[in-house]
């Protein structure tokens, strides 16, 4: 008895789920379905959004210190880092990144002079529309085609998996 064939995300099966001669994926990929998938799924999405951003002078994760910053206010730059899930160096790198294009200003916090607050400029928050008409368009990128169903069952299964992870990496700490 031969396995079960399996469907890759292409919509071509395999046999018990390993690399045939036309698929391109390495046979450990191939074992792993999901995970590639979700793998070439971020690829893209990150490629997107860099090329959406590119059109307001912002790089990926750029944009989501601005949500922050346009929603919440000044906030403590460490503040910042866990909303996010960032780390210290790269929060500073892109705080300094964003200073640097005029979009963000650090100052020292009046109640205590140890911690900076990062809190956009009058030109940062120029950027507000623009990247929520970008954030728009990556949308109806992502869910093209998509019915109302299938975009809400597709926000419960990326939760799942979200949830899946986080466990993980706390596991693996």
């Amino acid at each position: 008895m031969s396995p079960p064939e399996t469907p890759d995300p292409t919509g071509s099966a395999t046999a018990g789920g390993t690399s045939s001669a036309s698929d391109p994926r390495p046979a450990s990929a191939a074992a792993c379905p999901i995970s590639h998938a979700i793998f070439r799924v971020a690829r893209l999405h990150r490629m997107l959004v860099g090329q959406l951003l590119r059109r307001v002078d912002l790089h990926p994760s750029q944009e989501l210190v601005m949500m922050h910053l346009w929603k919440r206010g000044p906030q403590r730059q460490t503040d910042l880092v866990r909303l996010l899930g960032s780390d210290a160096a790269t929060m500073t790198r892109t705080i300094k990144r964003l200073e640097n294009a005029g979009f963000v200003r650090r100052r020292p916090s009046d109640v205590d002079r140890r911690v900076t607050i990062v809190e956009p400029t009058p030109a940062g928050n120029a950027l507000r529309q623009e990247v929520e008409r970008v954030w728009v368009g990556l949308e109806d990128s992502v869910a093209e085609g998509l019915t109302a169903e299938q975009r809400t069952e597709a926000i419960k299964i990326l939760s799942r998996i979200e949830n899946s992870l986080a466990r993980a990496t706390t596991q693996h700490d």
